[in-house]
């Protein structure tokens, strides 16, 4: 028989995950699987199964406990102290390859694991000293898998209650260089997004979500997840956030979700998504942290917010969007680490579909939202030269006969612009309102008051004063000579020209309070 060295054991915890709480997803992950086998059981009802995380920040100590099947006292040490010897079925379970469990290891002085089976009155316990197995893994010496298993692993057994049934995972002082994983708030957040629970209530577009699911006969698997006695959910809202100095504020809003399907030659499906339309008035900032269209397997998450991104024409695309793929099809297989999926033929077509789809709706979504804000625009700018002609000529604002050629020039090009981006969005192909462009334009619509702007800026006419009226600065300087006007006149075009526009006007304003 070959041997089986040291360094797998290496590879299958301290080397095997970028990030510590990846511990949290995994073990989760083991509890959802024992909870689905309890509910088909009879042991437990839908709605009974929950998870537990307890974390003690103080003691460096957490615990993950489920209330699920538990495991026999005589599978114990077969279905627990095995490696990568799992019964677990591949696209049915969501865990499968037995090594999950192992990843608690790197990251803790001891790791625990508790259990009682429902009708034993026995709980078992295996106990691993995860602090001298790296000691093992970084000695100069050769180790054998089994010799570094058997010298770091004990099991013992207690009395329990007989109706008692659960499985408990406890990593007993957490290292110093992973204090994340106490970080309580880190981790909600972190599980918010990762982890199979529900989404949040006032995420008032869930129920389409569910609806959609339902009409495809398909579930979305989701569990009661608890952080210290608080529930998590999955934080998605409809509000999009931008940072205003200290403060965070509201810039956009997803006002519907679209749905889409992808499928094989066969028509079956293996995949599905849901993405929210806003008015896309830029990249969504990182302080969403829902922000990304994220790909999902059993409703727990692959990889991060940027798993998707290299299908997009522009990678920068994927955080115009809010989002969620779901995986369907048994042969997207999630690989080790869980970032993505195994490389195979579906694997590829499912890649094949989504990126037509990113190419030919999402891409030119947010390309043609902006040039339909821009239109808008247009038409904002051209009445704003009107309104600062218009100004400027009631209050004798003008300092010179270029500075009102200038403003006349200015609206004349900017009226040109205005009839132009009516014209395009007048041509705007949006008959069919059930597309997501509809609801773009509508959503951007709204947001200019389209048709109020329109009326303004049609029916807007600019009256060129009477020669002999001409509204200058200057003119009411009585104190000044003719020529002494002349000076100032000159000066406030230098100031004009020189100074940014505000610093310029109160500037100029000042002048004319002195000079009256």
């Amino acid at each position: 028989m070959a041997t089986v060295g040291k360094n797998i054991l290496d590879n299958l915890t301290t080397g095997m995950y970028s990030d510590s709480k990846v511990i949290y997803r995994e073990y989760i992950q083991n509890a959802c699987d024992q909870i689905d086998l309890a509910i088909s059981m009879g042991i437990l009802t839908a709605n009974e199964g929950s998870v537990d995380i307890f974390i003690d920040t103080k003691k460096r100590y957490i615990s993950i406990k489920d209330n699920a099947t538990g495991v026999r006292e005589a599978d114990f040490v077969e279905d627990v102290g095995d490696i990568a010897n799992s019964n677990k079925e591949i696209g049915k379970n969501k865990g499968f390859r037995g090594i999950g469990r192992l990843c608690g290891l790197a990251y803790c002085k001891s790791l625990k694991f508790t259990t009682s089976y429902l009708g034993e009155n026995v709980k078992s316990i295996m106990t691993c000293n995860a602090q001298k197995m790296r000691a093992m893994l970084v000695e100069n010496k050769k180790y054998t898998l089994d010799e570094i298993w058997d010298e770091i692993i004990t099991y013992s057994t207690e009395t329990e209650k007989s109706e008692d049934h659960y499985f408990e995972v406890e990593m007993i002082e957490i290292n110093k260089e992973n204090t994340d994983l106490l970080n309580e708030n880190k981790v909600r957040e972190y599980l918010s997004f990762v982890v199979p629970v529900p989404y949040k209530n006032t995420f008032i577009l869930r129920s389409h979500i569910y609806a959609y699911a339902q009409k495809l006969g398909y579930k979305i698997d989701e569990y009661r997840v608890r952080v210290n006695g608080s529930q998590i959910f999955k934080e998605y809202t409809t509000k999009l956030k931008e940072q205003s100095g200290a403060n965070l504020k509201n810039y956009d809003e997803i006002s519907r979700l679209e749905f889409k399907d992808f499928c094989d030659a066969d028509g079956n499906l293996i995949a599905w998504m849901w993405v929210g339309l806003s008015r896309f008035e830029k990249q969504i900032p990182k302080v969403n942290i829902m922000r990304g269209l994220r790909v999902r397997s059993g409703n727990i998450q692959l990889g991060n917010d940027d798993a998707l991104q290299d299908l997009f024409k522009e990678s920068r695309g994927n955080y115009y969007f809010v989002g969620e793929v779901f995986a369907v099809s048994k042969d997207l297989i999630p690989n080790s680490q869980r970032d993505y999926f195994n490389e195979n033929e579906t694997r590829v077509l499912f890649e094949d579909c989504l990126r037509e789809y990113f190419f030919d709706v999402l891409h030119k979504l947010y390309y043609e939202a902006n040039r339909v804000k821009n239109d808008y625009k247009r038409q904002e700018e051209y009445l704003a030269k009107v309104t600062e002609y218009q100004k400027k000529e009631k209050e004798q604002g003008f300092v010179n006969e270029e500075e009102r050629q200038k403003l006349q020039f200015d609206i004349d090009k900017a009226k040109k612009n205005a009839e132009d981006a009516r014209k395009r969005l007048d041509k705007l192909d949006i008959s069919d309102t059930n597309s997501p462009l509809f609801e773009v334009h509508k959503s951007i619509g709204q947001k200019y008051s389209a048709n109020k702007l329109k009326e303004q800026a049609e029916n807007t006419i600019v009256v060129i004063e009477d020669e002999k009226k001409k509204a200058f600065v200057t003119s009411n300087m009585s104190k000044l000579s003719r020529s002494e006007r002349k000076i100032v006149s000159k000066i406030l075009s230098i100031i004009n020209e020189i100074a940014p526009k505000d610093i310029a006007e109160q500037i100029i304003e000042k002048i004319k309070e002195e000079m009256r």
